[in-house]
């Protein structure tokens, strides 16, 4: 069976309104393999892993395990671990740093009020602090979920910090396999797509100009997936590229068909319709996958500015 990656290229699927989605990303260093659920198939103590998957249930806080790029031989257990936390919430938008030597001091944290943005807790349970380095690019390359992550993510990683761009690692899991590589950036949180280095690195020059790269962009992982695809079709829309500025207002309606405000930091508005439509013809989602199937996307079909009182009427 082909590829899912090539299968989806080939048949040109959309990758809009595709990212994960996420408030806040919390991510801890652990070397070594990584297995198909790696927080609890890794040389992490998987009581350890389980524990911070349910911690994180609910709240917003998505949690995944970083390496360095290159090769996986087995360290064992690290003495020091990288650990970030970075909440993207236009407007309230943070990335925070640590180290730990245990990865049991994650279980101090208040995964609420981490998800709703609020980063006190890790200040005071990992001694954090707010992240002063390079953005971060996070290259997903867990071969154990899909071939394709493993084949085209871990060769990205590679060639990216073979060119010297710093801040890249890769992780455990972002979604949507068959769009590999694919790539997170943080701190503003816009996932990318069939992720090429020039993509990448112009991604991360953006965040340092305070600016969102739309091109291969699947959506910012602070909203939801209608969102995601309404917020980047206003961008587009608005000639607006500056990062923070936009917001997801208001959502109405339910599958098939949303009605979505999106609103800007100087009082404009707009409304955006976006339905959910089927990728056809049926194809493998993953190189896991022993059917074929038809994933939803996320199409807009009507865009237009309004002013206050219409949107209160």
């Amino acid at each position: 069976m082909s590829r899912c990656a090539t299968v989806s290229r080939s048949l040109d699927e959309p990758v809009l309104g595709t990212a994960a989605t996420a408030t806040t990303w919390l991510l801890l260093e652990q070397p070594g393999p990584w297995g198909v659920k790696a927080l609890t198939s890794s040389h992490l103590d998987p009581a350890v892993g389980r524990a911070l998957e349910e911690a994180a249930e609910g709240t917003g806080v998505r949690v995944a395990l970083i390496r360095r790029p290159g090769r996986h031989a087995d360290p064992g257990r690290p003495a020091i671990r990288q650990v970030y936390a970075a909440h993207t919430v236009p407007g309230r938008v943070w990335l925070h740093g640590a180290t730990t030597r245990d990865p049991r001091a994650l279980l101090r944290l208040d995964f609420a009020a981490l998800g709703a943005g609020d980063h006190r807790s890790f200040a005071a349970a990992l001694d954090g602090s707010p992240h002063t380095g390079d953005p971060l690019a996070l290259v997903c390359t867990n071969g154990k979920r899909d071939r394709c992550c493993a084949l085209l993510g871990r060769t990205l990683a590679t060639e990216l910090a073979a060119s010297g761009v710093r801040g890249v690692w890769e992780v455990t899991h972002l979604g949507g396999h068959r769009f590999a590589p694919t790539v997170l950036v943080l701190p503003y949180g816009y996932a990318y797509g069939r992720a090429e280095a020039h993509t990448v690195k112009e991604a991360l020059h953006g965040v340092q100009e305070g600016r969102v790269v739309v091109e291969g962009c699947r959506g910012c992982s602070a909203w939801e997936r209608p969102g995601q695809a309404a917020e980047l079709a206003v961008r587009s829309a608005a000639d607006e590229y500056r990062a923070g500025v936009l917001s997801v207002l208001r959502t109405e309606g339910a599958a098939p068909r949303w009605e979505i405000t999106v609103g800007h930091d100087d009082g404009r508005r707009w409304r955006v319709t976006v339905a959910q439509g089927t990728s056809l013809p049926p194809r493998p989602e993953s190189c896991g996958a022993t059917v074929l199937g038809a994933p939803a996307r996320m199409d807009v079909v009507a865009l237009r500015e309004v002013r206050r009182t219409a949107l209160a009427s």
